[in-house]
């Protein structure tokens, strides 16, 4: 559920499409490691760069970009261990870059700017008040969120707003955190790592692993905003002719008037949010339904079908309208947010990498997690806590490919 800005009314202006051309050539050729026998990843090289100063510390932000064989890249900060750009071949051939994202480290720390590809924790989307009970404690939390009445993100405390450490690794990058309980109003100091691994089938690897020195609740995901045609296309409404299909989820999490789980659960049949046969975004947004009404749009937790923590299930398949790029997501988490930017768009809303405004419904997300505030929710069997010995390992994998 995402931090970004207020929504404004809903109108459907025609929707522009802009092409554009990235070169293979373009691309980062300096190998910073040691090639993989994998022969996935056979090629992959690394590149680092300076993102800018940091102003809250005074460090530098490091920039590093993975390119594969084919000369599709995903570039990565240190700030957030953030996603800030994906660029893959589209049915031309031609490479273009599909996230939103800025261009220096400064909006990510400066400005509101809906958590644009970082790594969300420790407890991603809502807790209700900020209030939890661990272990016969209780614990509050800041709440940033619903004018005081709930946590989301982390707030302050946010993975996605710290600087972490880096190093490359065979087929990527790891990224680690040590959050630190002295400070902090989340119970233990959690190490917490994010490797990312871009192999030659164009498929991007998060894998998180996590540990903790006393019963914690952690809660993961990645908030990248994706538009298939083209993260350039930043006009309103620029996904609506995407594709959706949510091949495994026939339920969702009902919310209240907030947006936080109730603990019921819905079946998505014969509503709005049923994505188990292909559908238009467009055609269904703005289906009268209260759900919908509550998140103006698309900001739903999906239940994955048959779940078990460590299979990993295909849970999403998105296909841009022009591009013809087709985005799989697969994961081993209980749910995922699916989201449609319906909160970006603010006038004070920095210029992203095209040096245009990333408008309301010029993105979605699909971000694999444990169900919104089930650390308070007596429905929900998996609450997110880790406890000491323990370890936290789960993945997303997005996979991007053409279809005719």
């Amino acid at each position: 559920m995402p931090i970004d800005f207020n929504p404004h009314i809903f109108h459907t202006p025609q929707v522009q499409i802009v092409n554009r051309q990235y070169s293979v050539s373009q691309q980062p050729s300096k190998d910073m490691f040691v090639k993989s026998e994998d022969s996935n990843y056979v090629g992959v090289k690394i590149e680092k760069k300076n993102f800018g100063k940091i102003k809250k510390t005074g460090e530098v932000a490091k920039l590093y970009t993975i390119t594969n064989k084919n000369g599709a890249c995903v570039s990565l900060s240190t700030f957030g261990a953030t996603i800030t750009g994906i660029k893959v071949p589209d049915k031309d051939g031609r490479l273009i870059d599909v996230t939103q994202g800025y261009k220096s480290v400064t909006p990510y720390e400066e400005s509101p700017i809906g958590h644009a590809g970082g790594t969300i924790g420790p407890y991603a989307n809502k807790i209700s008040g900020g209030r939890f009970v661990l272990n016969g404690e209780e614990y509050f939390l800041e709440c940033n969120k619903d004018n005081g009445k709930s946590h989301s993100h982390g707030a302050q405390e946010g993975f996605d707003i710290q600087n972490w450490k880096a190093k490359p690794v065979k087929g990527g990058v790891e990224f680690s955190y040590l959050k630190q309980e002295e400070g902090s109003q989340y119970p233990g100091n959690v190490s917490v790592k994010v490797t990312y691994m871009l192999d030659n089938t164009n498929s991007l690897h998060i894998k998180y692993s996590a540990t903790t020195d006393k019963d914690t609740i952690l809660n993961l995901t990645n908030h990248t905003y994706f538009n298939l045609d083209g993260a350039e296309n930043a006009v309103e409404d620029s996904v609506l002719n995407h594709i959706v299909e949510f091949p495994n989820s026939t339920k969702v999490t009902a919310v209240n008037d907030i947006g936080i789980p109730t603990g019921q659960f819905l079946s998505v049949e014969n509503t709005p949010f049923d994505f188990t046969k292909p559908m238009r975004i467009g055609d269904v947004i703005n289906f009268d339904n209260e759900q919908m009404k509550i998140t103006k749009g698309f900001n739903q937790n999906y239940c994955i079908d048959n779940y078990d923590g460590k299979t990993l299930i295909e849970v999403a398949k998105v296909k841009g309208a022009n591009s013809g790029i087709e985005l799989k997501v697969r994961t081993n988490l209980p749910g995922f947010q699916f989201y449609t930017a319906n909160n970006l768009g603010k006038p004070a809303q920095p210029l992203g990498k095209d040096g245009l405004k990333y408008e309301k419904r010029s993105g979605f997300c699909v971000e694999p997690q444990i169900y919104p505030n089930a650390i308070n929710t007596e429905e929900f069997e998996e609450k997110g806590i880790l406890r000491v010995g323990e370890e936290f390992n789960r993945e997303i994998i997005y996979s991007f490919s053409v279809v005719e």
